[in-house]
């Protein structure tokens, strides 16, 4: 039986099960097309999960045939106009939902069962990895909307593919295959569509029957964080400290013991009572 909808929400499913949360994007008449509405109910649902001990990993699917085409320009011509009374730079909604991502305590999986163009497809780049249903249109599509690429993708695109993909997809604005984008390393494998979202369920299911949560999320943490770190020096102070921090706990002798004893481990410690520092000295980033 599939979970009840969580009441808190219109636009988006909230739906746990088995350790996983699946947030479904929810307006399949206009191919999930992101709204304002549906730009809060996601970061709401990501702070719901980060407080939740029973959600292990996350998933990120869309309702109906496409994953999701991009935000809503149903408004017209100024669609993209986001201009508001006393703000000097209004910030980029899609860049809300990528560091909303980035921050987040659960690894993040993408379903994407169907085309993904725009944000869309940015929306996605800070997950931590990509399935995707054969025959789906992928695309940032920006340029030819006279526009330019959000959601940081600028940041995340081309630490994935390299500099050279990125700005051929960015520069073009052309819709490619998942062929290309599986050759190009931006996605993890190509399903049939039936497909893509139990193969997402089964990974998470194995971060979430295997893996300690509080070592997942400071591992998420010290990859994501690495990627901006001048010197790998840096890389080993973290290390280091984690290290230090996990080796101490109950979850770390259960790991061991379990091993040996040949038997599932059963972790204790919970992410929702915080996460050690591991990087003291990185000062926190505003928005100016």
């Amino acid at each position: 039986m599939s979970p009840a909808p969580h009441p808190k929400f219109q636009q988006i499913r909230y739906e746990v099960s088995e350790g996983t949360l699946t947030i479904v994007l929810n307006r399949p008449e206009q191919l999930n097309a992101l709204t304002q509405q549906m730009l809060v109910e996601i970061l709401a649902a990501m702070d719901l999960a980060d407080a939740d001990d029973d959600v292990k990993a996350i998933i990120f699917t869309g309702a109906g045939r496409a994953y999701c085409a991009g935000a809503d320009i149903s408004r017209g011509a100024d669609a993209f106009d986001l201009q508001e009374a006393g703000e000097t730079v209004p910030r980029d909604g899609g860049g809300l939902i990528t560091l909303r991502i980035f921050e987040s305590k659960k690894p993040v999986i993408a379903a994407i069962n169907g085309s993904a163009a725009g944000v869309g497809l940015t929306m996605t780049l800070a997950m931590d990895v990509r399935f995707v249903a054969a025959g789906a249109k992928l695309g940032f599509v920006f340029a030819r909307r006279g526009i330019v690429p959000e959601a940081a993708s600028s940041w995340f695109l081309p630490r994935i593919v390299g500099i050279s993909r990125a700005m051929e997809w960015v520069a073009t604005g052309r819709m490619f295959s998942p062929d290309e984008a599986l050759e190009a390393g931006l996605v993890r494998k190509v399903l049939p569509v039936g497909d893509v979202l139990p193969a997402a369920r089964a990974l998470a299911r194995e971060i979430a029957d295997n893996a300690a949560p509080v070592s997942v999320a400071l591992s998420r943490r010290m990859l994501w964080t690495g990627l901006t770190l001048p010197h790998p020096m840096e890389a080993h102070r973290a290390d280091s400290r984690a290290i230090l921090a996990r080796g101490q706990t109950s979850d770390a002798r259960e790991g061991v013991t379990s091993f040996l004893e040949k038997r599932a481990p059963a972790f204790e410690d919970r992410v929702s009572d915080g996460l050690p520092d591991i990087f003291p000295w990185l000062e926190p980033k505003t928005f100016l």
